[in-house]
């Protein structure tokens, strides 16, 4: 279902431009689904140039998250690999929520400091922690692999 579906589509900002937008309306979500995973990716790759144990003792360890080694594997391979699948559109819904479950986490870590990110509060990783639950929701989309293979699960 779309917007147009309901007749409540928004109205083009420049009208005379309205074809231009129904024409690259379909590119919305691979735009913001190879972002996601773009950025995700500029977060772990850090973690695995730095070393996973590095991460696993800065990080996990300090913030009593055990067992420390296997988390940090978990996490750099969702923050690279699962990026990566996430910009492909492959397997999107499940790594969408194995996202969603080390987005709620940091934000439980985070919640201690307040809201805001300035103070290294949970604003930020709540903004991308929704951002995959939309993504476990919507899938891939269209100009993703698992449209391609036909199996968005």
């Amino acid at each position: 279902m779309t917007y147009a579906d309901k007749g409540s589509d928004p109205k083009p900002m420049i009208p005379a431009l309205r074809g231009l937008y129904e024409n690259v309306a379909e590119l919305y979500w691979p735009l913001l689904r190879v972002t996601a995973g773009a950025i995700l990716f500029t977060h772990g790759w850090p973690k695995v140039m730095a070393g996973v144990h590095v991460f696993a003792a800065n990080s996990l360890a300090k913030r009593g998250i055990e067992p420390a080694m296997f988390f940090a594997y978990v996490v750099v391979l969702l923050e690279t690999v699962g990026a990566v699948l996430i910009m492909l559109g492959l397997f999107t819904r499940v790594v969408a929520a194995f996202l969603v479950v080390e987005f709620i986490v940091i934000i439980f870590v985070q919640m201690p400091n307040g809201y805001s990110w300035v103070n290294r509060g949970y604003e930020y990783p709540l903004f991308w922690g929704l951002i995959f639950v939309a993504m476990v929701l919507r899938g891939g989309g269209p100009y993703s692999l698992d449209r391609k293979l036909g199996q968005e699960i």
